[in-house]
């Protein structure tokens, strides 16, 4: 067997040869599935099963083609069963004699038994998720070569193991997924140091230990290396118990939190006559958590609204193997958003995630696995304290969660406080357990409504399934306005980070969701962002912006509401530009900074903006907000000039040519200016639109979307130069009227007045046909670059947006976004870009949608919650659009936004029609 000897430092410790007094570290594996090593391995079963062979460590095996691919949802009988043999040989340093030594594993899935040079290191350690350790210091032999084996079953032995982590709505893997090292203490050396850093700035700790010393000295330093405050030091009386309990007062500590995350490092040395025999460093942050019954969470004595989303350790092509650098990815996105909250789904995650939440400042629930099932008490006891052990002094944790949706046993509870010195809240998520109401996913209407007539603190732990392209931004705004404005509410979590496909090596590298159970993530497998990103971002900005219509008063301020929990508005900065449109780029623009208002935190205040004095000259004005680490919160965009002025502009009405009508007996053939228009003259519908290079397949409209098309008593006559081809209004029989005006220019203006046909409608507007296949590409004036939905409206800019076609639908192969396809608001004018001919649409009407064709339908639930309903025909002009659902919920129960559109009007009074104005340009040019 080929010999590999690897030795890293961990990031945490260092050597010191001179006073050998800190934990040394010798990795056997890799640290992540950026840095593997490889070692000989055998599968029993499934995929390059038989044979011994070589894989990289860490790694899930399936994903390095070993073994059966589940998800854990499989069926018992479908599911793998296979073991994993790995073998790897390495040296321990000569002068680690005399010390303990163990060999940690940071994840293994899931029995592991483990032998050093034939013998057993301990009891085979059950469940998938948690830091174990076996002392090997008389098994390891020093300065030669040692041999690690170590067999690893995929299904435990433990059925309540396999209850509560393999049997869940996640991809099951097996292997040594995270890294596996060394560690060499002296003999006299710190177990474990448990810290409690309040707000006030009182360091509570308890110091484990073991051998003979007779102080500890603690010393605090910053996150630049300056001490921090007196170094102080306890004395140990002889033959007390070997756990120490330290108390000291520090004065005006930096206090951690989401948004300040101050850090310092706190180092904790053990001295036998005046000689340092051990020490220990912690990164700890000040910091305070308080729940109030039938009030709130506070956090450093301020009433918190939590922003979270739900993650899994995952990536496509390593499966749960990870790495820091995907961990600050990860946190990164979540920060983006706007989020302050992360909950672990559904175990605890790498130890370097939580560092950089602790870094870059998330708040943290961190979670004992359970998925509906739970471990028995006996290996739940152990797995728990496994979890605190690593897991405890982060100061991003704030809550503990003892499984989830049922997955809760109850005799572990307990086990919590008893081990937890900080004290912090322990939740079942799905249930109302500790005076928190954490259900899962309750309609807006029941759930709002059940919330705002309860007691307990509100904070679903999933409040929105993400799937596809519903859910997440889809109802968001309807939630959070609720939530916010709800004195209970705590806030929430999403379902969940980033939708679960995972690299299937037995399919050439498909990655594969298992249908619709793993599309969930706001963000794609690659972190591809989805439309919902960005309605997060606008919705969850900590600078709430009042919206603000740019009319000729406009005066240049903007009322604010500061939604930071700690953060002055004053440590912002704000930023504004206009734009002056060309097509095709941005042309002309004018910029500059507004001074800073002092907004405290949850107040109202007013940004003064003062602009030149020709602002109205341009056609958009933008405010950036970016908080205080210089990242943007949003950028707000507000049109100044509307529709009809762009019409004015942009359509020609005169010409030299005349217009020429020619009647038959089914239609009015028109001609102007080079173009030749054929309407029928029963149904006033556009057949067919001709220029010199030839037909244009844009026809058959307007069809009335949820209307009826009654329009009758078509006549043609000339008014002036220009040719008028109406239908007659009668109130019982043709209420819905058609106009088209034909212009010298060879410009045709569309003008119709109608009532939908029913009280509630899912979407109300006129259809043309186009066919899809000629279409490449659009380029429009309006909100973008995202599509959506009647209940996702937030997160778009306006602009000028160009959009090449594709077909691409959310949560699937190839994750390419912006889609082409859908709704888009606030429509301008659209250039539509055929293979062959292009043409030009103009309205003069304000909210008009535009629709591109009918996405891809993907699989739903059995319940078909999402309902993503579409008009007839290829292209149409909305007055009103259609919501969507998501994984768990029908649209119209994700909140008003999410209801159907109402219109009332019996009476047909022409006064009252709703109106689409349109304006062609059929030239091609």
């Amino acid at each position: 067997m080929k010999r590999r000897f690897i030795l890293f430092l961990g990031l945490m410790t260092m050597f010191c040869f001179v006073k050998a007094q800190q934990t040394e570290k010798l990795y056997l594996s890799g640290t992540g599935n950026d840095n593997t090593v490889n070692w000989d391995f055998f599968c029993t079963a499934g995929a390059n099963s038989g044979k011994w062979t070589t894989i990289p460590v860490p790694s899930n095996w399936e994903l390095q083609g070993f073994g059966k691919y589940n998800y854990g949802f499989n069926k018992e009988e479908n599911k793998g069963k296979e073991q994993g043999l790995y073998k790897f040989n390495f040296k321990v340093p000569a002068d680690w004699k005399n010390r303990k030594i163990d060999i940690v594993f940071e994840g293994s899935m899931t029995d592991t038994e483990v032998k050093i040079n034939g013998k057993s290191a301990g009891e085979t350690h059950q469940g998938s998720f948690y830091v174990f350790r076996y002392d090997v210091s008389k098994l390891v032999k020093f300065g030669s070569d040692n041999l690690l084996e170590a067999k690893v079953s995929k299904h435990s032995a433990n059925q309540s193991v396999n209850e509560a982590e393999r049997k869940a709505d996640f991809w099951i893997f097996g292997g040594i997924f995270r890294p596996v090292y060394l560690e060499a203490l002296p003999q006299t050396h710190i177990e474990r140091v448990q810290i409690d850093a309040k707000a006030n700035g009182t360091l509570n700790t308890a110091l484990t230990y073991t051998g003979d010393a007779d102080k500890v000295e603690v010393e605090l330093a910053t996150q630049d290396g300056k001490r921090f405050g007196d170094k102080f030091t306890v004395s140990i009386k002889k033959g007390s118990p070997k756990k120490i309990v330290l108390n000291h007062q520090f004065s005006n500590p930096e206090l951690w939190s989401s948004e300040f995350p101050n850090l310092y490092t706190a180092t904790f040395t053990l001295i036998k006559n005046g000689k340092e025999i051990h020490q220990l460093s912690k990164k700890i942050g000040f910091r305070t958590v308080e729940v109030k019954e039938r009030d709130g969470v506070y956090i450093n004595g301020v009433k918190m609204k939590f922003k979270g989303v739900n993650r899994h350790s995952f990536y496509p092509s390593s499966g749960r193997t990870t790495s820091k650098k995907i961990s600050i990815a990860d946190v990164l996105l979540m920060k983006e958003m706007n989020m302050n909250a992360v909950r672990m789904s559904h175990y605890p995650p790498d130890g370097h995630f939580l560092d950089v939440c602790d870094s870059l400042g998330l708040f943290v629930m961190d979670e004992l696995a359970g998925w509906h099932g739970t471990y028995d008490t006996p290996t739940g006891t152990k797995l728990m304290k496994e979890m605190m052990l690593n897991d405890e002094n982060h100061p991003s944790i704030v809550f503990w969660a003892n499984g989830n949706e049922g997955g809760h046993n109850r005799e572990l509870d307990h086990l919590f406080s008893e081990e937890d010195i900080q004290k912090r809240p322990l939740i079942h998520p799905w249930e109302v357990f500790g005076g928190f109401e954490t259900t899962h996913y309750r309609e807006f209407n029941y759930g709002i409504g059940n919330y705002d007539h309860g007691h307990n603190v509100l904070m679903p732990t999933e409040f929105l399934h993400g799937m596809w392209d519903g859910g997440h931004g889809a109802g968001i705004e309807d939630y959070w306005n609720a939530m916010w404005n709800n004195p209970l509410s705590a806030g929430g979590f999403l379902w969940d980070f980033a939708d679960q496909a995972v690299v299937r090596t037995d399919k050439n590298g498909e990655l594969d969701t298992d249908g619709n159970h793993g599309p969930d993530g706001i963000v794609g497998p690659y972190h591809e962002k989805e439309g919902s990103f960005y309605t997060i971002k606008e919705v969850w900005s900590p600078v709430f912006v009042e919206k603000r219509e740019m009319t000729a008063g406009f005066d240049g301020s903007f009322l604010l509401e500061n939604r930071y929990a700690f953060t002055n508005l004053n440590q912002c900065t704000f930023e504004w530009k206009l734009k002056r449109f060309k097509t095709g780029d941005d042309a002309e623009f004018k910029a500059g900074k507004a001074d800073a208002p002092n907004v405290k935190p949850f107040e109202k205040g007013k940004l003064q903006i003062n602009l030149p004095t020709d602002w109205r000259t341009f056609d958009a004005l933008y405010l950036t907000i970016k908080d205080h680490f210089g990242k943007e919160l949003f950028t707000w965009s507000f049109p100044i000039a509307l529709p009809k002025e762009d019409a004015a502009k942009m359509v020609t009405t005169t010409g030299t040519s005349k217009v020429i009508v020619k009647e038959d007996a089914k239609n009015y053939r028109v001609s102007a200016n080079g173009i030749d228009l054929i309407f029928d003259k029963t149904t006033g519908l556009l057949q067919q639109a001709k220029n010199a290079k030839g037909i244009i397949p844009f026809s058959n409209g307007p069809i009335l979307q949820e209307g009826v098309n009654n329009f009758k008593g078509f006549t043609a006559k000339m008014d002036g130069e220009k040719l008028i081809i109406s239908s007659k209004f009668d109130k019982k029989e043709s209420w819905n009227t058609l106009q088209w005006t034909i212009y010298p220019s060879g410009w045709l203006k569309m003008e119709v007045n109608y009532f939908p046909s029913d009280y509630f409608t899912t979407f109300v507007g006129l259809n043309f046909s186009y066919p899809e296949a000629e279409m490449k590409s659009v380029q429009y004036k309006g909100n973008g670059p995202y599509r959506v939905w009647k209940n996702r409206m937030k997160g778009t800019e306006f602009g000028i947006w160009k959009k090449d076609y594709n077909n691409s639908a959310t949560g699937e192969a190839p994750w390419q976004y912006p889609e082409f396809k859908g709704y888009y608001s606030n429509m301008y004018w659209c250039e539509f870009v055929g293979k062959q001919q292009s043409f030009k649409v103009v309205t003069d009407r304000e909210d008009v949608f535009l629709r591109l064709f009918t996405p891809k339908k993907s699989k739903d639930t059995e319940y078909d919650n999402m309902s993503p309903t579409f008009p007839d025909g290829d292209i149409s002009f909305m007055n009103a659009i259609s919501a969507i659902g998501t994984k768990t919920q029908k649209p119209e129960t994700t909140g008003p936004m999410g209801m159907k559109n109402i219109y009332y009007d019996f009476d047909k009074a022409p006064s009252r029609a709703l109106n689409m104005t349109l304006y062609f340009d059929f030239s091609g040019t």
